[in-house]
């Protein structure tokens, strides 16, 4: 249970620093959304294969051509939709997608969540809402729909990564396919492409840390988890993301952020609970 439990919480963390860090790339002008996601599927295919050969783990077919589609689609749907979205709106968009699209795969495919499950998805659900709605805009319709691609995408891979034997191997098998789209989205974006010394920095840490090794983490700790459960959990992320905000990017924690962040961690604390 400790080992399910470190695996989880430090692939929300993970996810959390991803926000983060594209957020600071973003925002301050040290790198454009396309030059971002590049370094970053860059980065993280590098890193898992360095630490695959070191493992002596290495399969040439592992992973799955359908999973790095999923996951360069995130990555590229994520990017792309920072720059027209406040960090509140895209969260909820983002994350909003992710639980809708797991959730109701999971009803698909038979599983009934109990009674107090759905009371905590309720809950958490709620106090994300509480969290962005006093800063909601009207987002443009194209950001929009980029970041609830992104959540769906991000939800099928998530699915798709319950199924792994060996989560190291086939993550480096997907990021290494999701190569495929680097040339592509260098061609077609090549006249914006910016990015500075430590936009490239941010974008590396991002893929070899938050995105390489937090995603062969989290596909580890999927086999301990239903999908309804990680759909849940994964709310949790907002709010972790919010907490580092404020030391990384000078925002001020507030009432509305403990508030917020008692909500979702309770309604997800209650969802487990309700599973059990």
């Amino acid at each position: 249970m400790t080992r399910v439990i470190f695996l989880t919480a430090f692939a929300l963390l993970a996810f959390a620093f991803n926000s983060v860090l594209c957020r600071l790339a973003l925002r301050g002008g040290e790198a454009d959304a396309a030059g971002f996601t590049m370094v970053r599927l860059a980065s993280g295919a590098i890193t898992l294969l360095l630490i695959s050969l070191v493992t002596r783990k290495t399969n040439v077919r592992a992973g799955s051509w359908l999973s790095a589609l999923w996951l360069a689609a995130y990555a590229i749907c994520f990017s792309l939709a920072y720059l027209g979205l406040t960090a509140g709106t895209g969260a909820l968009i983002l994350f909003g997608s992710v639980q809708l699209t797991m959730l109701a795969v999971a009803i698909a495919r038979g599983e009934r969540p109990p009674m107090l499950e759905w009371l905590g998805i309720a809950i958490a659900i709620g106090g994300l809402v509480y969290l962005v709605l006093p800063g909601l805009a009207a987002p443009a319709l194209s950001s929009s729909l980029l970041m609830a691609a992104a959540g769906a995408s991000w939800a099928f891979y998530t699915l798709r990564g319950k199924k792994s034997n060996d989560p190291l191997v086939d993550t480096t098998g997907n990021f290494v396919r999701t190569l495929v789209v680097v040339p592509i989205m260098a061609f077609a974006f090549w006249a914006n492409l910016h990015l500075t010394p430590q936009g490239t920095l941010l974008a590396v840490l991002s893929g070899a840390v938050a995105s390489g090794i937090g995603y062969s983490v989290w596909y580890a700790a999927l086999k301990h988890h239903t999908a309804a459960r990680a759909a849940v959990l994964q709310l949790s992320v907002p709010v972790i993301a919010a907490v580092i905000g404020v030391f990384f990017l000078a925002e001020v924690a507030n009432v509305r952020l403990v508030v917020a962040g008692t909500l979702i961690l309770g309604g997800i604390a209650c969802a487990i609970l309700g599973k059990k």
